[in-house]
């Protein structure tokens, strides 16, 4: 049996605190590109080790910097003067029973390849330049691939929780709304950077939005701020619709902003994103693989994008923990919230944390007893099973941003 700890928690859950802040990071923004990218090429690299090799091998390639460009942006369209550039860094197998693997070359292609999905504006050639600084793979954490049963290649802690708050999940539901297909077709304008704050003082939300403007669908000062009133519209109508609980929400629009300043008072670029000239970007600085960054949960430290999903625990429990809360939450009447705490030790079967915990705040009147065994009984299980989720996370079936 495994060593499966649950207690009951007497707090209140966050949304009966006064105060709730949370935040998203757009798919465009410096940090979710290195995220998005670094993720990507983990699972590209997974797929070349198991055609070459018949197996996942060591890699880690969660570090990852993106160099801010330089541009000059002007109304109706300006120019790239200086194109940016993404670092990829850490440890990967380049060679193994004779076989080689081009682990630099699939970073950057896939790399090329997200940017051309992603990002409307960006050219993958033109407007970036690709350094690769992945280096092979210690033998001591190589090793740990070559044994009978793969164990963790990190002592290492994570936690997730259950369920999202009504802040959490209009923050997130609301850079999606801004990033999807159908509102860029509608407002081309609206860049991909896009970031979200929501803070909640009791049942009022204000949601202040950063949104990077594409400086070619902009005619001029007076347009830019006609169109910027249109799309805060349609925002605070779409928030509307998803509102459950609170009584008001203020939507604030690229607060920076000055009339008269000209172009200087306008959140205008070249591309759509930030990155082009004026912010750098990050592995595990951007969301949590739920999709926000929640200032009012305890939070996993470990940077999940481009980790290996056989072995790195930082990884695997990053997300496990958040899917086990879910499960729980939705599997056992009478929890109000729960959090889901696992921690590792290097060498151990992943199978076998050092801890695994499950921390409940109960409704009212649901006692310890009701649900203590039905919760154990998932953990259990979804522990048992966790080879067939690192196998679902070497097919990149979740997302870290």
């Amino acid at each position: 049996m495994r060593s499966i700890t649950v207690e009951s928690l007497k707090k209140a859950p966050v949304e009966g605190q006064a105060v709730e802040l949370v935040e998203r990071k757009g798919i465009g923004h410096p940090d979710s590109i290195c995220d998005s990218i670094m993720e990507a090429a983990s699972v590209a690299l997974c797929a070349e080790y198991q055609k070459k090799f018949g197996r996942v091998v060591h890699h880690n390639i969660d570090k990852c910097l993106l160099v801010a460009g330089r541009t000059s942006p002007k109304i109706g369209g300006g120019t790239v003067d200086e194109p940016m550039r993404l670092v990829f860094g850490d440890r990967a197998i380049y060679e193994f029973e004779g076989k080689k693997v081009d682990v630099g070359g699939i970073a950057e292609a896939t790399a090329q390849k997200w940017l051309r999905t992603n990002l409307r504006f960006v050219d993958p050639k033109a407007h970036m330049i690709y350094q690769n600084e992945i280096k092979p793979g210690s033998p001591e954490l190589t090793d740990i691939f070559d044994r009978k049963h793969v164990g963790a290649n990190d002592t290492s802690a994570a936690v997730g929780y259950a369920p999202y708050t009504e802040t959490e999940r209009l923050v997130l539901a609301t850079e999606r709304y801004i990033n999807s297909a159908d509102f860029k077709k509608k407002y081309p304008e609206a860049g991909e950077d896009i970031k979200v704050m929501g803070f909640r003082r009791r049942h009022v939300l204000t949601l202040t939005i950063a949104m990077a403007f594409v400086d070619r669908y902009v005619s001029s000062v007076q347009g830019y701020f006609w169109r910027k009133e249109e799309i805060r519209e349609a925002i605070e109508k779409f928030v509307a619709k998803q509102n459950k609980t609170f009584e008001r929400i203020v939507i604030d629009l690229n607060t920076l902003d000055d009339k008269n300043r000209g172009e200087d008072g306008m959140y205008l670029t070249v591309l759509g994103t930030s990155a082009e000239g004026g912010d750098c970007g990050q592995v595990g600085r951007g969301n949590k693989v739920n999709g926000v960054i929640a200032l009012n949960r305890p939070m996993s430290t470990e940077a999940a994008a481009g980790k290996n999903p056989i072995a790195h625990v930082g990884k695997i429990y990053t997300f496990l923990t958040h899917d086990i809360a879910d499960k729980i939450y939705k599997g056992v009447p009478g929890i109000s919230e729960v959090y889901v705490w696992l921690c590792s030790q290097i060498g151990h079967p992943i199978d076998q944390p050092l801890i695994a915990s499950a921390q409940l705040i109960l409704d009212r009147g649901v006692k310890m007893a009701d649900v203590k065994k039905p919760v154990e009984e998932i953990m259990e299980r979804e522990l048992a099973g966790i080879y067939d989720f690192t196998d679902r996370l070497t097919r990149g079936e979740f997302s870290v941003v």
